[in-house]
């Protein structure tokens, strides 16, 4: 008996006891793996064809190897552009040897197996119960320091929207409670005085000041 499967993009012919060398699988030397896509079975009694692949056939192969292939030189040259380019590459790939092939309604005698995979399951539990005491010893400190957190809300709330202010954005905004004035309070407050000193640090200040009231308006909104 013979098939043809569909393994890494390319088709091969197989039969039992062949050794064939096809793109890199996952797995570690002496794994037993499903190859792939069966496309079509040939024996004695016929040739089936798959539409387009054949459901319920299967060819098991085992993996000897995995080793990458001869190296070949590619090159690259553009005219009169003084552009060459040399580069090697190796092929990463595996050699398999067909073990078994099973066609449909039969039941295949050679199991699959993967030495690869089962550490990661098994490993999988303990990782977790190993987390599960830093995560509880992580989360009391948080508890302990929630109460500061909520001694710290009366100052956020304590603060006014300036941007409420005519001419204010959220840029002069953050200039001005940087400047410590929070408060439309603050602001009905000022001076002469006080608008030619935060004039320096914040520039066009006392203009915009002027131009739109902001103190009869802070005025109004204190209240």
């Amino acid at each position: 008996m013979f098939a043809v499967i569909k393994t890494g993009g390319k088709q091969y012919r197989v039969a039992a006891g062949d050794e064939i060398r096809i793109e890199k699988l996952e797995g570690a030397a002496g794994d037993t793996l499903d190859l792939g896509d069966v496309l079509m079975l040939g024996s004695d009694a016929g040739v089936t064809v798959g539409s387009p692949t054949i459901d319920g056939a299967q060819v098991i192969g085992e993996l000897l190897d995995t080793n990458r292939a001869r190296k070949i030189i590619v090159f690259k040259k553009r005219r009169r552009q003084n552009y060459r380019r040399t580069k090697g590459h190796r092929q990463w790939g595996s050699v398999v040897r067909i073990a078994e092939i099973v066609a449909p309604g039969e039941k295949a005698k050679t199991k699959l197996k993967s030495t690869t995979a089962a550490p990661k399951n098994e490993d999988a539990p303990k990782a977790k119960a190993k987390a599960a005491p830093k995560a509880e010893k992580a989360a009391a400190p948080k508890a302990q320091k929630a109460p500061a957190k909520k001694a710290a809300a009366p100052k956020a709330a304590a603060a006014d929207a300036l941007t409420e202010l005519t001419g204010v954005g959220p840029a002069l905004a953050t200039k001005l409670n940087e400047a410590g004035i929070t408060t439309f309070a603050q602001v009905a407050a000022w001076t002469e005085a006080d608008l030619d000193a935060l004039n320096e640090t914040i520039t066009g200040l006392k203009a915009k000041a002027e131009k739109n009231d902001w103190i009869n308006a802070a005025k109004a909104l204190a209240k």
